[in-house]
């Protein structure tokens, strides 16, 4: 059974349309089928309180009824990989914002909630430094031979090349750096060199010049109408002899047909993911040691990144209500 825990609150009048500093009392609701930490939990609800807010709590829940239910009266939300659908916006009566706490949120209907004037954000950078290092230890994993024996190979001397070059890819390249890798990057929406010259990575002009030259090629683009099946065939075999790819992205983002194709015809070729795709049992039992997906994704699971994500959605919330901030707001 979910833990739900259940706040005292007055009734209110609708939802206002604008923000004053007499948005107070708001009730704001964690709904996490997979919970914080308990210290982030109380970190929240110290934020929260202080703010003059009161806390719901929606935990380890397994009906999509209980969303539903516990959303009802709420008027912000806090959530992880919970997916807010249309359905649950509108029964989110009351509902003014949704934090998201990580960057990705492809897991909330942007366009019910824009439709009702609810605000989304995200925690961008916050979960930044987990991922990073588990793309790192994913390369050393797959380097030697998943921890099997036999020969395996280094780090050092091979090229790292990031599709994307946001705040987890910087700091894929700067710890491929420390340990001695060429590092290359790809990112169609920078257009200042210098971000990539301060950090000492190679700017490609395009996405076929930095698969073609990747050793390990680290996944960072999120899953949109463009990227959805971008990484495919074409891709992977452009890519190479022993060339690895690594993705803590999406797995929207991958063309799992062409995949197969593309390690069925090379034998170098490996691929491991933090997303199971939908053919991983297939691919497991065909690839052996050249395919590894993680039984749950595990990019943001460390202490640190569970507590940083959590409190950062807090604050964004309570600033939102005080003042109508809306800086990481993602569906404008």
């Amino acid at each position: 059974m979910p833990t739900i825990v259940p706040l005292t609150y007055e009734k209110r009048e609708e939802p206002r349309l604008y923000f004053t500093s007499l948005l107070k009392n708001m009730k704001i609701l964690v709904a996490t089928e997979k919970p914080f930490s308990a210290a982030a939990v109380e970190g929240i609800r110290q934020i929260v309180e202080q703010a003059g807010h009161e806390l719901v709590l929606l935990e380890k829940y397994t009906d999509k009824a209980d969303l539903l239910a516990a959303v009802a009266e709420v008027d912000a939300l806090i959530i992880r990989s919970d997916k807010v659908t249309a359905e649950v916006i509108e029964a989110a009566r009351n509902l003014k914002i949704v934090v998201r706490a990580g960057a990705g949120y492809d897991n909330v209907d942007l366009a019910a909630a824009s439709a009702r004037g609810i605000v989304v954000m995200n925690t961008p950078g916050q979960n930044s430094n987990a991922v990073a290092e588990l793309a790192l230890a994913m390369m050393i994993y797959m380097a030697r031979n998943r921890f099997t024996p036999g020969t395996g190979s280094e780090l050092q001397g091979k090229t790292l090349a990031i599709h994307a070059y946001g705040n987890v890819g910087k700091l894929v390249g700067r710890k491929g750096k420390a340990l001695g890798m060429r590092v290359i990057a790809y990112d169609p929406f920078i257009t200042d060199a210098t971000i990539f010259e301060n950090d000492g990575v190679e700017q490609v002009a395009s996405v076929e010049e930095l698969y073609a030259q990747a050793d390990y090629l680290s996944l960072h683009i999120p899953a949109t109408a463009e990227t959805r099946g971008s990484i495919g065939y074409e891709r992977l075999m452009s890519m190479p002899k022993g060339a690895t790819l690594v993705n803590t992205a999406r797995k929207e983002v991958i063309d799992e047909e062409g995949l197969k194709r593309a390690m069925s015809e090379r034998a170098d070729l490996k691929y491991i993911s933090d997303i199971a795709p939908a053919n991983a049992a297939e691919l497991e039992e065909l690839f052996g040691k050249r395919f590894f997906a993680t039984p749950k994704k595990q990019g943001a699971e460390t202490a640190e990144a569970n507590m940083n994500a959590g409190l950062a959605a807090a604050r964004q919330i309570v600033d939102y209500l005080a003042t109508g901030n809306t800086r990481f707001q993602v569906n404008k």
